[in-house]
């Protein structure tokens, strides 16, 4: 592509030069990547700003990585316990710079094949960092001179690592979730402030690879947001393989260099730990800095977040924003759907909004947990009769000839109505959400998932189980 550079042209010459687009995305992450394909699918001319590779956080930073990782300790884990199967496979070692050159494999090849379809599709790409000249006029100049106007702009700029007060990460003492990603010595000691699904994903890795972990959180339990009872399967995993659990608890004060005394309050009084490093984890802020958005009229709320309606509309006509630039859950598929509906949007199409509230949602520990729609403590509050059914993986053949009969299926449901939300905890919960999640947001009722055949033996057929027993009446449960 050709591109105007600005030299000593003035700010109006600079405009007028300004190569014209159906859509420019200022951002190449999941909600700026799939826009760029979706839009380039429907045959708009898309161009996309992005300062690093294409794939943004998720797949450099993020998802792909740490699952990659959490893949290792779930390797050394299931060699750790192959003498139990008959097989007799010694002591295994860790060589966690052959797992960061695997997950770098991964990541490039996933990388080169999203390059791969942008070009295909012919969207033009452009190497740099984007700032709005003329939100009106969805005028961008990027750093490398570039002019860029687009009859419709979006922003995706993703987001950050979140700090504490008075613990700017170092990459060596406190760390982020980019320098764990990172790691190739796996840390004797280490303290994780945060026990969202970022901090038990963390605590689950690093506790698998043999680290000494203490996992700190502020408020009464971990995994805040996820079922009390999905999150307890996940709290007794942990106790179980040595983590030490801290909930109703905040960290006061971090001493040392190399050894690092940190303090924390709890219910109980103040306590001490001594770590060789700390992770924090108490999640992400949005990236609307630095790129001229409130001087350009589009409105960002005190947290930073920019401002849209349903339709991903920002307060300026003809600027979009999705991802974890908005206030949604900063989950890579949301940023997916949220670029649809704005591309819809953009090209006239009628497009049904994001349901937050029935997003499926995927925790990588181990075990895992997954959940899409209520937990049953907000169905209650919000006043629903409800009913609920609960079964085990003890119970569930495929669990037990896997060795792994921890977790639970949870439905819960309307009364002689349709489910409100599907809760698991336990082996592969990622992958057996899926039925779950269509199952809320078809609005479908124990009845209607019960008359389904699930095939056996399977972990799926716990949730058929579960469905059924709504119906009450059941089988094995």
């Amino acid at each position: 592509m050709a591109r105007n550079r600005p030299n000593d042209r003035r700010p109006e010459e600079v405009s007028a030069l300004a190569e014209q687009f159906d859509v420019v995305v200022l951002g190449g992450g999941p909600g700026g990547y799939a826009a760029a394909l979706y839009g380039a699918s429907m045959g708009m001319r898309i161009a996309i700003v992005e300062e690093q590779r294409m794939g943004g956080t998720c797949l450099h930073r993020g998802c792909i990585p740490a699952k990659e990782l959490l893949q290792t300790a779930e390797v050394l884990r299931t060699v750790a316990g192959a003498k139990e199967f008959g097989v007799d496979a010694g002591q295994p070692t860790l060589d966690l710079s052959t797992s960061q050159t695997r997950k770098q494999q991964v990541v490039d090849r996933l990388t080169r094949g999203l390059e791969g379809l942008l070009k295909g599709r012919k969207v033009t790409t452009v190497p740099g960092t984007g700032s709005v000249v003329d939100a009106s006029a969805r005028h961008i100049r990027v750093s490398d001179g570039s002019e860029l106007k687009g009859d419709a702009l979006i922003l995706a700029t993703g987001s950050h690592p979140r700090s504490l007060p008075g613990l700017d990460f170092d990459g060596q003492r406190i760390l982020s979730s980019d320098h764990v990603l990172t790691l190739t010595e796996v840390p004797g000691r280490v303290m994780i402030i945060g026990a969202g699904a970022i901090g038990c994903e963390f605590a689950s890795l690093l506790s698998d690879l043999g680290s000494e972990v203490t996992l700190v959180e502020m408020l009464p339990r971990i995994l805040p947001g996820v079922d009390v009872e999905a999150a307890e399967v996940v709290a007794r995993s942990f106790r179980k393989r040595g983590v030490k659990l801290h909930t109703s608890a905040r960290v006061t004060n971090i001493e040392g260099a190399r050894e690092l005394t940190v303090r924390f309050d709890t219910s109980g009084g103040s306590q001490l730990a001594v770590v060789d490093k700390v992770v924090v984890s108490v999640g992400r802020r949005p990236r609307s800095e630095g790129i001229n958005l409130e001087e350009s009229g589009v409105e960002i709320d005190e947290r930073g977040f920019v401002s849209v309606d349903r339709q991903m509309r920002t307060t300026v006509p003809g600027v979009y924003a999705v991802g974890d630039v908005v206030d949604s859950p900063q989950l890579a598929h949301v940023g997916f759907a949220e670029a649809i509906v704005a591309i819809k949007t953009i090209a006239g199409e009628a497009a049904t909004p994001v349901d937050y509230e029935k997003v499926p949602w995927g925790i990588y520990s181990h075990p895992e947990v997954a959940f899409a729609g209520l937990t049953e403590e907000q169905a209650r509050e919000r006043g629903h009769d409800v009913v609920t059914s609960v079964h085990r993986f003890g119970g569930n053949s495929r669990a037990l000839i896997i060795g792994e009969p921890d977790g639970l299926v949870k439905i819960i449901a309307e009364r002689d109505g349709p489910l409100l939300g599907v809760h698991i905890a336990g082996p592969w919960a990622t992958e057996l959400l899926a039925e779950g999640y269509l199952a809320v947001n078809w609005e479908a009722t124990g009845a209607d998932i019960g008359a389904l055949i699930h095939p056996h033996p399977t972990l799926s057929e716990l949730f058929g189980e579960s469905a059924l027993a709504l119906t009450g009446r059941s089988l094995h449960g």
